[in-house]
């Protein structure tokens, strides 16, 4: 394939990413019910509260984004060192092509664009590193939060009630002892026949330090706790009257339950409305509230920077490195 060619297959690819995007996101946003719902419910609140209130969402959202740059920019190091700038560039494409994915899998190839062409395999791997670490958390937290749950809400006796508790204590185990021996995944590699000739793709694994693993982890538990904020504050907002601790666990169990299922972010809001509607039933009756918080997460989390992250498609160079 010529230069030239590439040049102009790169611009049309380019085109109708940044097409769908519009094409796409209009027609969703269009439509939501929920979202007009939440601008109703915020009217009710006076101008100071909703400015103030969502000014702070945001802001959220930007340092959470932000942290994910920089641990991205950490991961990265064995690899190929990048500026921050463009660590955040690259983040933000990612959240572009996750938006046309089951389960954000484009993220991956969105991000890693911005590495040199025979890198990219290996951003690929240490970006797995980076996801491991706040699928961890969520695991962790949601499991936990299952058994309680159970355990409230539903006459399992205690026989049962305990085998949660401990079956949810062997799970979080496991995550976290996988986590911090990552480097075991290349080992296992090595080990399945057809899987063997991809294993020097995996080494990068065994790069990564327990004090680096270490850092990547408290860089994702700030990423957790800053969107558990997010739908605390709102929750509490909109829905002063709900108890504090059980909406805090049912949003632990909430993540849990978007990570386990395979959805697109485009319709996540339809997996995050009905699993929130369901959940905080137990503990209010304001479901119309619920599921408009959490399509209102769900735009500012995720739609939003995937608009804000078209701008960044145009500097990817498909067949070589990305512009700084």
């Amino acid at each position: 394939m010529t230069k030239k060619t590439k040049k102009i297959l790169g611009i049309a690819l380019k085109i109708a990413i940044l097409g769908l995007v519009v094409w796409a996101l209009y027609h969703k946003l269009n439509n939501h019910e929920n979202l007009k719902e939440f601008e109703r419910l915020m009217r009710t609140l006076g101008t100071d509260t909703v400015i103030t209130t969502l000014s702070v969402i945001v802001v959220l959202m930007f340092a959470n984004w932000f942290l994910e740059a920089v641990k991205w920019q950490y991961l990265c190091r064995y690899i190929e060192p990048i500026s921050l700038w463009k660590s955040i560039q690259s983040v933000f494409c990612g959240l572009t092509w996750a938006v046309f994915t089951p389960n954000r899998i484009g993220e991956y190839g969105g991000r890693v664009l911005f590495l040199q062409p025979r890198k990219r395999i290996f951003g690929v791997v240490a970006m797995g590193v980076g996801a491991l670490a706040q699928l961890v958390l969520t695991s962790v937290a949601g499991s936990l939060s299952i058994a309680w749950f159970v355990n409230r809400f539903f006459d399992v006796g205690a026989v049962v009630g305990i085998a949660l508790w401990m079956l949810a204590a062997v799970y979080a185990g496991f995550f976290l002892t996988l986590y911090f021996h990552v480097s075991w995944i290349e080992c296992w590699i090595k080990r399945v026949g057809f899987l063997r000739k991809f294993h020097r793709f995996f080494e990068i694994l065994t790069r990564y330090s327990r004090g680096e693993l270490i850092v990547v982890f408290l860089n994702s538990l700030a990423r957790f706790v800053i969107f558990t904020s997010q739908y605390c504050i709102l929750m509490l907002i909109i829905i002063p009257d709900i108890d504090f601790v059980p909406m805090l666990l049912l949003i632990f169990i909430l993540f849990f339950v978007q990570a386990a299922l395979p959805t697109l972010d485009l319709f996540d809001f339809g997996v995050r409305s009905v699993t929130a509607s369901y959940l905080y039933a137990h503990i209010t009756d304001q479901d119309i509230a619920v599921m408009a918080v959490a399509s209102c997460i769900w735009f500012i989390n995720l739609i939003l920077p995937a608009i804000l992250g078209s701008v960044f498609v145009l500097k990817i160079n498909f067949f070589g490195d990305a512009v700084d």
